[in-house]
């Protein structure tokens, strides 16, 4: 490792997730399909073959991750959530995956093509995103039919306020379930070989049980976060991620001194002050300037000045450190990522997903 700045991943967290999220799903008649899409929501956990292999079937973002986990000897079934480009379909076909169609032009390509492809179609229930609707479903059928190279075995949809507890959303979560199975059935009277049928993502399998689905989504949950306060209801799901770095620098400051770019930060008595080595340019976010806190020896510090591309400096007079000390960014206790979410106005997928490539993913 060449940094002292990295992030902690816990491999044995990650496989009870798998378990109570696989259980929770078998008993509705269902399994699940793991969402590692950029990068295991930065958590590198789609880079260890051990852990991966052991699914049937993975789903992805875009075709550049499905092609890395192919080269890594994943054999099994991958699900290209989103519709590719069309200059994706080259890949889709050398590295055998499943892409998930909603456009006719995108169909009618792949079939004139003519190597096999098989496909998910997506059905639009009210994400306003992609997919095919309802009442254009028919002519989607009718298109896959007359290409012979073009096998479906799935289809699926997205829920957009399977999160929220108010009446209206979950009336508009059930609508979207009722289309959707409305669609099932039309796609299994006519495609009786289909394998797959998914509307339940994190919130959704937390919440719901479509009855015609028998594929779940998890994404944020596999990781241990609650994509919604309360979310996991005594689940015993476990954060996996703890983001760290090293005090690289310890100095004491007397009253009126500045710190930092644009002097934001003008001490008011004499401090001692950190520089700690992972700054914005590794996704530590800038809007964490003069609010957020970090956690070193136990204790919370805040975070002094305007964050830089390499470091940010805090507060460590009350705090007994040294150089070389632990801190963390987040340690899923004292100092959470939906603590450092609140305070940039922002999800906690986003926090754990803007990590950079620049800092090393330890798995322990």
């Amino acid at each position: 490792m060449d940094r002292q700045t990295y992030m902690e991943i816990n491999i044995e967290n990650f496989n009870n997730n798998v378990s109570i999220l696989n259980k929770l799903s078998l008993n509705n008649g269902k399994q699940i399909m793991p969402i590692l899409k950029a990068n295991g929501y930065g958590t590198y956990i789609n880079k260890v073959s051990s852990v991966i292999n052991e699914f049937k079937i993975i789903g992805l973002a875009i075709c550049s991750e499905a092609i890395e986990i192919r080269n890594n000897g994943y054999s099994n079934d991958i699900l290209i959530l989103n519709e590719p480009y069309i200059e994706d379909i080259e890949n889709i076909i050398k590295y055998n995956l499943i892409v998930g169609v909603s456009s006719f032009k995108f169909i009618d390509t792949i079939g004139k093509r003519g190597d096999p492809v098989k496909i998910f179609i997506e059905i639009e229930t009210g994400m306003g995103r992609t997919g095919v609707k309802p009442e254009n479903l028919q002519k989607c059928i009718s298109l896959i039919q007359s290409y012979s190279n073009i096998e479906v075995v799935g289809c699926y949809t997205h829920f957009c306020v399977a999160d929220s507890d108010s009446i209206d959303n979950t009336d508009f979560t059930n609508r979207q379930i009722k289309t959707f199975d409305e669609a099932v059935k039309s796609l299994k009277a006519i495609f009786p070989n289909m394998k797959y049928f998914s509307s339940e993502a994190s919130d959704g399998l937390l919440k719901y049980n479509d009855q015609e689905a028998n594929l779940t989504r998890p994404g944020l949950i596999l990781y241990g976060y609650e994509p919604y306060v309360g979310a996991f209801n005594g689940l015993d799901l476990k954060p996996i991620a703890k983001l760290k770095s090293k005090i690289s620098y310890i100095k004491n400051i007397n009253a009126n001194e500045s710190i930092g770019y644009g002097r934001t930060f003008i001490s008011n008595k004499p401090m001692r002050i950190a520089t700690v080595g992972i700054g914005y340019a590794d996704g530590l976010p800038r809007e964490l300037s003069n609010k957020g806190e970090v956690v070193i020896n136990g204790k919370k510090s805040k975070i002094l000045g305007i964050i830089c591309m390499d470091s940010f400096m805090c507060d460590v007079t009350n705090i007994d450190c040294n150089e070389g000390d632990e801190v963390y960014i987040w340690d899923n206790d004292l100092v959470t990522i939906e603590d450092i979410a609140s305070k940039c106005n922002t999800i906690n997928y986003e926090i754990l997903s803007r990590i950079s490539d620049r800092v090393p993913r330890i798995f322990i």
